[in-house]
């Protein structure tokens, strides 16, 4: 098993691919766990953060009200390799200014 986490920022966009997208985009977030689904990715996880940065951004925490546009958000797609860095290749377009971070899983059994 590997795991590959997406960091970007909460304010991110997915390209427009409907009519309604234009007037609307969809948030990142929900359109990749979407894809991660229809791809049959084995797990995906978005996680909470509660703070942190991205880089050359300002340090942000969330708040219940407001939380800044820059507020990092995490994704994390646990799958065999192959599939993941297919799905990478396949979504490369979208996540040009994404964070991504490959770990191979290994158990000790």
């Amino acid at each position: 098993m590997t795991a590959l986490r997406l960091y970007f920022p909460q304010s991110a966009r997915a390209k427009p691919t409907r009519f309604w997208h234009r007037l609307s985009a969809p948030a990142l977030s929900h359109h990749l766990l979407s894809a991660a689904r229809r791809s049959g990715i084995h797990q995906a996880l978005l996680h909470s953060v509660h703070a942190g940065y991205l880089p050359g951004k300002k340090l942000s925490h969330h708040h219940i009200e407001a939380t800044p546009a820059h507020h990092p958000l995490c994704i994390e797609l646990i799958d065999g390799e192959d599939r993941l860095r297919k799905f990478l290749h396949e979504h490369a377009d979208e996540l040009r200014h994404v964070q991504a971070v490959l770990f191979r899983c290994e158990l000790a059994l």
